[in-house]
């Protein structure tokens, strides 16, 4: 069965720091972009964080610049996202999203991923 399964999201304070892990089983990550969304409550989708397996292409959305890595672990099939020094505004229900991208770089568009996770809710509170 072809899925992407989220983990690692749960309750952090601000400052503080998370890593998620997206796994997929039933195919190969190689070649694919994968890219991670995220939606608050009342509020639009976000993202991607995106990472082209391909060429090793990163793209950061302006918010999460500089505080959030994304990452491939080949073994383990799975793409990482470790973000540091989070801040109210990051508690959201994260995704991890995946499209085989003929071009070298990531789709920005969620309607252009192919896979979908369930999503992980990470929450932000002192």
């Amino acid at each position: 069965q072809v899925q992407l399964v989220e983990s690692g999201g749960g309750l952090v304070q601000p400052g503080g720091s998370l890593r998620l892990s997206c796994a997929a089983s039933g195919f190969s990550l190689d070649g694919y972009s994968i890219g991670w969304f995220r939606q608050a409550p009342g509020k639009e989708r976000e993202g991607p964080t995106c990472k082209n397996t391909r060429s090793g292409t990163l793209y950061f959305a302006d918010s999460v610049m500089g505080r959030f890595i994304i990452s491939r672990d080949n073994a383990k099939n799975t793409v990482d996202l470790e973000m540091k020094r989070l801040q109210f505004e990051d508690t959201a229900v994260y995704y991890c999203a995946a499209v085989k991208y003929a071009d070298f770089g990531c789709p920005l568009a969620a309607n252009e991923y192919y896979y979908w996770g369930q999503g992980t809710q990470v929450t932000i509170s002192s």
